[in-house]
């Protein structure tokens, strides 16, 4: 249910607090690419990070740059668009338990990378990225052209309704094809779990153009936000175009999901817990809440995928489960919290 309005909680420059979370980001950098099924000093993770000649074709150099290195940014990218993404849906539908996937954004993707696999002959990840991104953009108009008809437009309950309805909608698509296409349902699996495994640079070379895209829209709208957070009558006394605000935010959260999802599969979560831990750390403005969101989603995402290769080694648990385990107790800690408030 949306949240009575109410205006951002805001602290004085938080400067000190996403200082300390771009040190988290470092550390978490520094596990992903030294710990794993074979662990790496972090002085040899340095070293080989600048080798060059000889020294760059040693055994840790090789897992280091080759192995190591792209999933790793790879995970600072995605996890970064899930926690801006999620801190945009939560504005925009005034919703504390919204996340990318109220727009139908990671099934839109589902769908289309079951029909690129069932029917294109689409075998390989970087061609499940462009037909995840393009089934996540068409799932997001879809949402927004039903929540806007009536009166009213595209209010924050009809968009959540229209996420759901869509929601269920390609889920049973997704069922439907699999069940009768049971040649698909192997590899489609694999991508439906969501994991930073097997991810290269050329995964990276391909979906920054949509981060750097969705950014500037996110941005854009950073300013409306925060009015939007004191009710939309409020917001257009301000001089907001709510309408304009709400359709450049979706979009870019919207871009922004398709592109990670496409690049790992859904990660679950991420775009739930993130918002809350950076509002706790920063206050609810956005021009500060957004960079705390960017800095907290890759080291979520970084240290659970770091967990999921040491728990059961030399096996590895998709960081998109690791994200789950830890998002269910959170989930139910903030609804007994909103229950208590309530």
């Amino acid at each position: 249910m949306p949240q009575p309005a109410t205006a951002p909680r805001t602290r004085r420059a938080p400067w000190g607090r996403l200082a300390a979370g771009g040190a988290a980001v470092g550390v978490a950098v520094l596990l992903s690419l030294a710990l794993g099924a074979r662990s790496i000093a972090p002085d040899d993770v340095l070293r080989a990070l600048f080798a060059s000649g000889g020294d760059a074709h040693t055994p840790a150099a090789e897992v280091v740059r080759e192995l190591r290195l792209p999933r790793t940014v790879i995970g600072l990218m995605v996890g970064a668009a899930l926690g801006i993404a999620g801190v945009v849906m939560q504005g925009l539908t005034r919703n504390p338990i919204a996340e990318p996937g109220i727009l139908g954004v990671s099934q839109g993707a589902a769908v289309a990378v079951v029909l690129g696999i069932a029917l294109a002959d689409a075998h390989a990840l970087t061609e499940y990225v462009w037909f995840a991104f393009a089934g996540a953009g068409a799932a997001a108009v879809g949402v927004y052209a039903v929540a806007a008809r009536g009166r009213g437009g595209a209010t924050p309950v009809k968009l959540a309704l229209a996420g759901a309805a869509i929601n269920a909608l390609l889920a049973s698509v997704v069922a439907g094809v699999l069940t009768t296409r049971g040649a698909a349902l192997d590899e489609f699996r694999f991508w439906q779990v969501g994991s930073l495994t097997g991810r290269d640079a050329e995964v990276a070379a391909r979906i920054w153009p949509f981060l750097l895209a969705g950014l500037l829209l996110v941005a854009a709208a950073a300013r409306g936000m925060d009015a939007l957070a004191l009710g939309d009558d409020v917001a257009r006394g301000l001089g907001q175009n709510v309408a304009l605000v709400r359709i450049t935010g979706g979009l870019g959260a919207a871009v922004l999901t398709g592109a990670g999802v496409a690049a790992t599969g859904p990660i679950a979560f991420v775009g739930l817990a993130v918002p809350h831990l950076a509002r706790a750390l920063v206050g609810g403005a956005h021009r500060w809440l957004l960079p705390m969101a960017a800095l907290l989603g890759p080291v979520v995402l970084l240290v659970s995928d770091v967990a999921g290769r040491l728990l059961f080694p030399p096996s590895e648990v998709p960081a998109g489960v690791m994200t789950a385990l830890v998002g269910v107790p959170f989930l139910v800690v903030l609804v007994r919290r909103s229950a208590v408030s309530a």
